[in-house]
Protein backbone atom coordinates (compact mmCIF):
# COMPACT_ATOMS: atom_id res chain seq x y z
CA UNK A 1 0.00 0.00 0.00
CA UNK A 2 1.73 3.27 -0.95
CA UNK A 3 1.87 5.95 2.11
CA UNK A 4 -0.58 8.61 2.62
CA UNK A 5 0.06 12.43 2.72
CA UNK A 6 -2.20 15.19 3.34
CA UNK A 7 -2.60 16.31 0.12
CA UNK A 8 -4.15 12.77 -0.08
CA UNK A 9 -6.97 14.00 1.58
CA UNK A 10 -7.31 16.47 -0.55
CA UNK A 11 -5.63 19.34 0.86
CA UNK A 12 -3.09 21.60 -0.27
CA UNK A 13 -1.25 24.26 1.22
CA UNK A 14 0.40 25.21 -1.87
CA UNK A 15 -2.85 26.38 -3.13
CA UNK A 16 -4.04 27.59 0.33
CA UNK A 17 -0.67 29.15 1.11
CA UNK A 18 -1.35 31.30 -2.27
CA UNK A 19 -4.24 32.21 -1.46
CA UNK A 20 -3.14 33.70 2.17
CA UNK A 21 -0.49 35.62 0.27
CA UNK A 22 -2.92 37.18 -2.40
CA UNK A 23 -5.00 38.03 0.72
CA UNK A 24 -1.81 40.09 2.81
CA UNK A 25 -1.21 42.20 -0.34
CA UNK A 26 -4.83 43.47 -0.74
CA UNK A 27 -4.50 43.84 2.93
CA UNK A 28 -1.97 45.71 3.30
CA UNK A 29 -3.50 48.64 0.91
CA UNK A 30 -5.97 49.50 3.27
CA UNK A 31 -4.00 50.02 6.49
CA UNK A 32 -4.03 53.33 6.28
CA UNK A 33 -7.59 53.24 7.16
CA UNK A 34 -6.80 52.81 10.98
CA UNK A 35 -5.63 56.36 11.33
CA UNK A 36 -8.80 57.69 11.94
CA UNK A 37 -9.69 55.10 14.01
CA UNK A 38 -6.37 56.35 16.61
CA UNK A 39 -4.44 53.45 15.29
CA UNK A 40 -1.64 52.60 13.05
CA UNK A 41 -0.10 48.90 11.44
CA UNK A 42 2.85 47.66 13.12
CA UNK A 43 5.49 46.61 10.90
CA UNK A 44 6.31 42.91 10.23
CA UNK A 45 2.39 42.13 11.59
CA UNK A 46 1.14 40.43 8.33
CA UNK A 47 1.65 36.54 7.81
CA UNK A 48 1.89 36.36 11.95
CA UNK A 49 -0.90 34.15 13.29
CA UNK A 50 -2.52 37.71 15.02
CA UNK A 51 -3.41 40.70 13.58
CA UNK A 52 -2.15 44.06 16.01
CA UNK A 53 -3.29 47.24 15.69
CA UNK A 54 -0.89 49.78 17.61
CA UNK A 55 -2.24 52.86 19.64
CA UNK A 56 0.10 55.52 22.10
CA UNK A 57 0.09 52.89 24.84
CA UNK A 58 -1.53 49.93 24.11
CA UNK A 59 -1.61 47.06 21.10
CA UNK A 60 -5.47 45.67 20.00
CA UNK A 61 -5.29 42.14 18.40
CA UNK A 62 -7.72 40.46 16.33
CA UNK A 63 -7.76 36.69 15.16
CA UNK A 64 -10.37 34.64 13.23
CA UNK A 65 -10.19 31.04 13.19
CA UNK A 66 -12.07 28.06 12.54
CA UNK A 67 -11.92 24.13 13.60
CA UNK A 68 -11.93 22.68 10.31
CA UNK A 69 -13.29 19.08 10.01
CA UNK A 70 -12.74 17.83 13.79
CA UNK A 71 -16.88 17.97 14.38
CA UNK A 72 -17.03 15.08 11.55
CA UNK A 73 -15.58 12.75 13.52
CA UNK A 74 -17.48 13.48 16.64
CA UNK A 75 -20.53 12.94 14.60
CA UNK A 76 -19.03 9.29 13.70
CA UNK A 77 -17.88 8.66 16.91
CA UNK A 78 -21.49 9.87 18.28
CA UNK A 79 -23.86 8.03 16.11
CA UNK A 80 -21.90 4.92 16.30
CA UNK A 81 -21.65 4.43 20.09
CA UNK A 82 -23.99 7.00 21.83
CA UNK A 83 -20.80 9.15 22.98
CA UNK A 84 -21.31 12.80 22.54
CA UNK A 85 -17.96 15.03 22.19
CA UNK A 86 -19.27 18.14 21.13
CA UNK A 87 -18.07 19.99 24.74
CA UNK A 88 -14.50 18.65 23.73
CA UNK A 89 -15.09 20.14 20.07
CA UNK A 90 -16.18 23.76 21.28
CA UNK A 91 -13.14 23.71 23.64
CA UNK A 92 -11.18 22.58 20.00
CA UNK A 93 -12.52 25.70 18.29
CA UNK A 94 -12.00 28.00 21.04
CA UNK A 95 -8.11 26.85 21.50
CA UNK A 96 -7.80 27.27 18.17
CA UNK A 97 -8.54 30.87 18.35
CA UNK A 98 -6.85 32.14 21.29
CA UNK A 99 -3.91 30.63 21.30
CA UNK A 100 -3.38 32.07 17.90
CA UNK A 101 -4.04 35.43 19.19
CA UNK A 102 -1.48 34.33 22.47
CA UNK A 103 1.52 33.93 20.23
CA UNK A 104 2.13 38.08 19.95
CA UNK A 105 1.27 38.15 23.67
CA UNK A 106 -1.96 39.47 23.72
CA UNK A 107 -4.29 37.57 26.36
CA UNK A 108 -7.82 37.62 24.60
CA UNK A 109 -11.11 40.13 26.39
CA UNK A 110 -13.75 38.41 23.91
CA UNK A 111 -14.23 35.65 22.13
CA UNK A 112 -17.26 35.14 19.98
CA UNK A 113 -18.90 32.05 18.10
CA UNK A 114 -19.62 31.78 14.60
CA UNK A 115 -21.86 28.14 14.01
CA UNK A 116 -23.45 27.32 10.51
CA UNK A 117 -25.71 25.31 9.98
CA UNK A 118 -27.37 23.61 6.68
CA UNK A 119 -30.72 22.86 8.66
CA UNK A 120 -31.76 24.77 11.63
CA UNK A 121 -33.13 21.10 12.91
CA UNK A 122 -29.41 20.18 13.99
CA UNK A 123 -30.39 22.34 17.10
CA UNK A 124 -32.79 19.85 18.41
CA UNK A 125 -30.77 17.27 19.40
CA UNK A 126 -30.62 18.79 22.83
CA UNK A 127 -27.43 16.85 24.04
CA UNK A 128 -25.14 17.70 21.50
CA UNK A 129 -26.46 21.42 21.52
CA UNK A 130 -26.11 21.67 25.10
CA UNK A 131 -22.90 19.73 25.02
CA UNK A 132 -21.13 22.76 22.14
CA UNK A 133 -22.92 25.68 24.73
CA UNK A 134 -20.90 24.03 28.40
CA UNK A 135 -17.81 23.27 26.39
CA UNK A 136 -17.71 26.67 24.77
CA UNK A 137 -18.24 28.49 27.82
CA UNK A 138 -15.56 26.31 29.36
CA UNK A 139 -13.04 27.09 26.94
CA UNK A 140 -13.67 31.09 27.19
CA UNK A 141 -12.92 30.18 30.82
CA UNK A 142 -9.91 28.64 30.47
CA UNK A 143 -8.80 31.46 28.17
CA UNK A 144 -9.71 33.95 30.73
CA UNK A 145 -12.10 35.60 28.28
CA UNK A 146 -15.82 36.64 28.48
CA UNK A 147 -18.14 35.09 25.58
CA UNK A 148 -19.34 38.13 23.69
CA UNK A 149 -21.50 37.14 21.42
CA UNK A 150 -22.38 34.78 18.17
CA UNK A 151 -23.76 33.93 14.89
CA UNK A 152 -25.80 31.14 14.15
CA UNK A 153 -26.69 31.69 10.01
CA UNK A 154 -28.74 28.57 8.58
CA UNK A 155 -27.10 27.67 5.05
CA UNK A 156 -29.02 25.69 2.89
CA UNK A 157 -27.57 24.35 0.11
CA UNK A 158 -24.27 25.49 1.05
CA UNK A 159 -23.44 22.96 4.33
CA UNK A 160 -24.64 19.68 4.69
CA UNK A 161 -28.03 19.79 6.68
CA UNK A 162 -26.80 17.07 9.25
CA UNK A 163 -23.49 19.21 9.56
CA UNK A 164 -22.01 22.04 11.39
CA UNK A 165 -19.44 24.78 10.36
CA UNK A 166 -17.43 25.72 13.59
CA UNK A 167 -15.38 28.96 13.72
CA UNK A 168 -15.12 32.49 15.53
CA UNK A 169 -12.97 35.75 16.16
CA UNK A 170 -11.30 37.16 19.17
CA UNK A 171 -10.04 40.59 20.07
CA UNK A 172 -7.54 41.20 22.97
CA UNK A 173 -4.98 43.55 24.43
CA UNK A 174 -1.72 43.89 24.86
CA UNK A 175 -0.35 46.52 28.00
CA UNK A 176 1.99 47.99 28.52
CA UNK A 177 2.74 47.42 24.88
CA UNK A 178 6.54 46.23 26.11
CA UNK A 179 4.45 43.22 26.75
CA UNK A 180 4.00 42.43 23.07
CA UNK A 181 6.03 38.96 21.07
CA UNK A 182 7.65 40.78 18.48
CA UNK A 183 9.95 37.97 17.24
CA UNK A 184 13.45 39.24 18.89
CA UNK A 185 15.27 36.28 18.14
CA UNK A 186 18.96 35.55 18.55
CA UNK A 187 21.47 33.07 17.53
CA UNK A 188 21.96 30.61 20.86
CA UNK A 189 18.02 30.98 21.99
CA UNK A 190 16.28 27.87 23.31
CA UNK A 191 13.32 26.55 22.00
CA UNK A 192 10.62 25.56 24.79
CA UNK A 193 8.08 22.88 23.48
CA UNK A 194 4.62 22.42 25.38
CA UNK A 195 2.80 18.97 24.95
CA UNK A 196 -0.38 18.65 22.95
CA UNK A 197 -3.25 16.30 23.80
CA UNK A 198 -3.07 14.92 20.36
CA UNK A 199 -3.73 15.72 17.11
CA UNK A 200 -5.49 19.24 18.45
CA UNK A 201 -7.46 20.58 15.62
CA UNK A 202 -4.73 19.93 12.12
CA UNK A 203 -4.39 17.22 9.90
CA UNK A 204 -7.86 15.64 10.56
CA UNK A 205 -8.82 15.49 6.92
CA UNK A 206 -6.09 12.85 6.75
CA UNK A 207 -6.95 11.38 10.00
CA UNK A 208 -10.66 11.15 8.77
CA UNK A 209 -9.36 9.13 5.97
CA UNK A 210 -7.54 6.41 7.39
CA UNK A 211 -10.87 6.00 9.76
CA UNK A 212 -12.45 4.92 6.36
CA UNK A 213 -9.96 2.66 5.69
CA UNK A 214 -9.86 0.16 8.69
CA UNK A 215 -11.92 -2.12 9.48
CA UNK A 216 -13.47 -0.78 12.95
CA UNK A 217 -13.21 2.52 11.98
CA UNK A 218 -13.14 5.15 14.84
CA UNK A 219 -13.37 1.90 16.82
CA UNK A 220 -10.14 0.69 16.60
CA UNK A 221 -7.90 0.15 19.71
CA UNK A 222 -4.85 2.18 19.53
CA UNK A 223 -2.48 0.64 21.88
CA UNK A 224 -3.23 3.14 24.74
CA UNK A 225 -6.04 2.16 25.89
CA UNK A 226 -8.40 4.46 24.14
CA UNK A 227 -9.92 4.08 20.76
CA UNK A 228 -8.66 5.98 17.55
CA UNK A 229 -11.85 8.13 17.68
CA UNK A 230 -11.38 8.53 21.15
CA UNK A 231 -8.17 9.73 20.81
CA UNK A 232 -9.02 11.53 18.07
CA UNK A 233 -11.49 13.94 20.10
CA UNK A 234 -9.15 14.49 22.94
CA UNK A 235 -9.70 18.62 23.43
CA UNK A 236 -6.91 20.60 22.51
CA UNK A 237 -4.80 22.04 25.08
CA UNK A 238 -5.78 26.23 25.34
CA UNK A 239 -1.90 28.08 26.07
CA UNK A 240 -2.72 31.72 27.24
CA UNK A 241 -2.36 30.79 30.79
CA UNK A 242 1.79 30.01 29.71
CA UNK A 243 1.50 33.02 27.90
CA UNK A 244 -0.17 35.16 30.94
CA UNK A 245 2.43 33.83 33.75
CA UNK A 246 5.32 34.33 31.68
CA UNK A 247 4.19 37.91 31.52
CA UNK A 248 3.45 37.94 35.01
CA UNK A 249 6.62 36.64 36.12
CA UNK A 250 8.42 39.17 33.75
CA UNK A 251 9.90 36.27 31.35
CA UNK A 252 10.47 37.89 27.83
CA UNK A 253 9.17 35.33 25.00
CA UNK A 254 11.16 36.60 21.89
CA UNK A 255 9.01 34.55 19.94
CA UNK A 256 5.95 32.03 19.90
CA UNK A 257 4.57 29.70 17.48
CA UNK A 258 1.14 27.90 17.87
CA UNK A 259 2.38 24.08 16.29
CA UNK A 260 -1.10 23.75 13.94
CA UNK A 261 -1.26 23.67 10.22
CA UNK A 262 2.11 22.49 8.83
CA UNK A 263 3.61 20.95 11.25
CA UNK A 264 6.34 20.95 12.41
CA UNK A 265 6.97 23.37 9.79
CA UNK A 266 5.61 26.19 11.74
CA UNK A 267 8.77 26.29 13.80
CA UNK A 268 10.22 28.77 11.25
CA UNK A 269 7.21 30.98 10.87
CA UNK A 270 9.19 33.93 11.70
CA UNK A 271 10.16 35.76 8.63
CA UNK A 272 13.78 36.04 9.32
CA UNK A 273 15.80 33.33 8.18
CA UNK A 274 17.14 30.85 11.08
CA UNK A 275 18.00 27.44 11.57
CA UNK A 276 15.43 25.72 14.57
CA UNK A 277 17.65 22.69 15.66
CA UNK A 278 15.49 20.17 17.47
CA UNK A 279 17.62 18.07 19.75
CA UNK A 280 15.39 16.53 22.90
CA UNK A 281 13.33 14.30 21.25
CA UNK A 282 10.45 12.65 23.42
CA UNK A 283 9.28 9.72 22.46
CA UNK A 284 5.91 9.78 20.03
CA UNK A 285 2.43 9.77 21.69
CA UNK A 286 0.98 6.51 20.73
CA UNK A 287 -1.57 7.77 18.30
CA UNK A 288 0.84 9.89 16.04
CA UNK A 289 2.30 6.13 15.99
CA UNK A 290 -0.74 4.69 15.26
CA UNK A 291 -1.39 6.90 12.40
CA UNK A 292 1.82 6.28 10.66
CA UNK A 293 1.26 2.49 10.97
CA UNK A 294 -2.20 2.87 9.89
CA UNK A 295 -2.29 5.57 7.15
CA UNK A 296 0.33 4.63 6.46
CA UNK A 297 2.47 7.67 6.90
CA UNK A 298 6.02 8.16 5.86
CA UNK A 299 7.80 9.87 9.29
CA UNK A 300 8.99 13.16 7.35
CA UNK A 301 5.08 13.62 6.52
CA UNK A 302 4.26 13.12 9.88
CA UNK A 303 5.92 15.80 10.87
CA UNK A 304 5.38 18.41 8.30
CA UNK A 305 1.60 17.93 8.99
CA UNK A 306 0.73 16.96 12.58
CA UNK A 307 1.96 18.54 15.95
CA UNK A 308 3.50 14.98 17.27
CA UNK A 309 2.53 16.24 20.48
CA UNK A 310 4.04 19.57 20.93
CA UNK A 311 1.10 22.11 20.67
CA UNK A 312 3.29 25.47 21.39
CA UNK A 313 6.35 26.34 21.00
CA UNK A 314 8.38 29.52 23.03
CA UNK A 315 11.60 30.73 22.43
CA UNK A 316 13.85 32.56 24.85
CA UNK A 317 17.00 33.72 26.07
CA UNK A 318 19.32 30.50 26.78
CA UNK A 319 19.12 31.98 30.82
CA UNK A 320 15.27 32.28 30.66
CA UNK A 321 14.90 28.66 29.49
CA UNK A 322 14.67 27.21 33.15
CA UNK A 323 12.21 29.90 34.12
CA UNK A 324 10.31 29.45 31.41
CA UNK A 325 9.66 26.03 31.35
CA UNK A 326 8.57 26.34 35.86
CA UNK A 327 6.24 28.74 34.60
CA UNK A 328 4.87 26.23 32.05
CA UNK A 329 4.58 24.12 35.08
CA UNK A 330 3.72 25.99 37.50
CA UNK A 331 0.52 27.05 34.69
CA UNK A 332 -0.48 23.19 34.20
CA UNK A 333 1.59 22.36 31.21
CA UNK A 334 4.05 19.93 30.30
CA UNK A 335 7.40 21.35 29.00
CA UNK A 336 10.89 20.56 27.92
CA UNK A 337 13.59 22.59 26.75
CA UNK A 338 13.88 20.97 23.07
CA UNK A 339 15.88 22.83 21.12
CA UNK A 340 18.36 26.07 19.99
CA UNK A 341 18.29 28.41 17.01
CA UNK A 342 21.00 29.02 14.86
CA UNK A 343 22.04 31.72 12.51
CA UNK A 344 23.72 30.37 9.72
CA UNK A 345 23.88 33.13 7.08
CA UNK A 346 20.46 33.47 5.03
CA UNK A 347 19.43 30.15 5.46
CA UNK A 348 16.04 29.01 7.20
CA UNK A 349 14.87 25.93 8.01
CA UNK A 350 13.68 23.18 10.56
CA UNK A 351 16.31 20.27 11.58
CA UNK A 352 15.82 17.08 13.49
CA UNK A 353 18.98 15.35 13.40
CA UNK A 354 17.77 12.38 15.83
CA UNK A 355 15.13 11.97 12.52
CA UNK A 356 17.30 12.59 9.85
CA UNK A 357 14.20 14.96 9.04
CA UNK A 358 15.07 18.46 7.59
CA UNK A 359 12.29 20.93 6.83
CA UNK A 360 14.15 23.98 4.09
CA UNK A 361 12.32 27.69 3.87
CA UNK A 362 10.76 26.69 0.56
CA UNK A 363 8.31 23.83 2.67
CA UNK A 364 6.70 27.13 4.21
CA UNK A 365 5.60 29.91 2.31
CA UNK A 366 3.49 32.02 4.62
CA UNK A 367 4.32 35.26 3.23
Amino acid sequence: MSSLSYESSGVRYDQLDAFKRACQQAARTTAGLLTDHGYSEPATVRGESCYLMEAPDHYLAHVEEGLGTKNLVADAVYAKTGKCFYAEIAVDTVATIVNDLATCGALPISVAMHAAVGASEWFTDQTRMNALVAGWAEGCRQSGAVWGGGETPTLKGLINPETIVLAGSAIGRIAPKSLRITGDVKDGDKIVFLASSGVQTNGLSLCRLIADRLPEGYQTPIGDGRSYGEALLAPSVIYVKFVAECQKRGIKLNYAAHVTGHGWRKLMRLDEPFVYQITELRPEPALFTFLQKAGPIEQREAYATFNMGVGFAAYVSPELADATVAAAKASGYDAWIAGTVRKQGGRKAVEVPGLGITFEADTLQLR
